[in-house]
């Protein structure tokens, strides 16, 4: 998420009331979540295990739960619970309207059809030439380009599914961030794509989705990606251009998928893989597999 104009580290700091590690007017222009994140952004760490991951990514403003040594051209917010505080600053910037309330009406390109069923929320900008089917939900700050096919029931920008438990319940990561569908991609019946926490959730030009496809926060989907019915896509990954996924398909987080990559139906993928064609419950290259399965036939 991108501040409308760039805050300085005391006035975030005061916002959430903690310590600061760092010039007082050291700038940020923003927040996101570790995958995503950019210089000036903040990112949040509230465990010991990924202390290093935060304190080298690419943020250069920790919001963290211990004063640590803090690297070089970088600064820390202290606070007793990040998780809390990085929802705080998010909702203080960011306004999700979810469908209460006034909504404003969405910029519309010419020749575009939307059925009268459909439910639109704020700051929502539809390209040219589009066709909406009846009862699709379209969520704030969603950017749809041209020529692009949604068919009914599709819900495009719903939260993402971020949470940490506390005191026996679970807590949601709050999302800000959008849904941003490029031009020539044609959405089946009854998919859910989840807008980013802080970021975009992207589906690439001239991808097709089948029926019944979930994709998960801050995932981003390359160009002319073909993707059957009941695959499921965690959060933040990236998928690159001209992979084909079959049926059923389970994809786990932060997970990065070649071009020219083919997941045939019901495989598993837990890993990074490079281009090849993949089955399996652990995404085993596909002659692999068949060579397995030939020598258990043998035993």
């Amino acid at each position: 998420m991108t501040f409308s104009q760039p805050q300085t580290l005391k006035s975030i700091a005061d916002l959430i009331q903690s310590k600061y590690v760092g010039p007082e007017d050291f700038q940020i222009v923003g927040t996101n979540e570790i995958h995503r994140v950019k210089a000036g952004e903040i990112v949040f760490v509230n465990h010991p295990k990924y202390y290093d991951k935060a304190l080298h990514s690419d943020a250069t403003i920790i919001l963290i739960d211990k004063e640590v040594d803090c690297p070089e051209g970088k600064a820390l917010l202290i606070s007793e619970d990040p998780f809390r505080d990085f929802n705080k600053i998010n909702t203080h910037f960011t306004k999700i309207s979810n469908f209460f309330g006034e909504l404003s009406k969405p910029e519309i390109g010419e020749n575009s059809q939307i059925h009268p069923s459909v439910t639109v929320g704020n700051n929502v900008k539809i390209g040219k030439n589009c066709i909406i089917y009846p009862n699709v939900v379209i969520g704030d700050d969603t950017i749809i380009g041209d020529n692009v096919i949604i068919q009914a029931n599709t819900v495009l920008g719903g939260n993402a599914f971020y949470y940490r438990k506390l005191n026996g319940n679970f807590d949601r990561l709050i999302s800000v961030g959008n849904v941003v569908i490029e031009n020539n991609v044609e959405i089946g019946v009854g998919c859910t794509i989840d807008r980013g926490v802080t970021d975009i959730t992207l589906i690439g030009e001239g991808s097709v989705l089948d029926n019944q496809i979930q994709i998960g926060h801050d995932t981003v989907i390359g160009k002319r990606c073909l993707i059957a019915s009941q695959t499921g896509i965690a959060g933040c990954c990236i998928i690159e251009d001209e992979v084909t996924i079959w049926g059923q398909v389970g994809m786990a987080s932060g997970l990065r998928i070649e071009s020219g990559t083919v997941l045939l139906a019901k495989t598993g993928v837990n890993r990074d893989l490079k281009k090849g064609t993949y089955f399996g419950l652990l995404a085993d290259p596909f002659r692999d597999y068949l060579k397995k399965e030939v020598k258990l036939k043998k035993l």
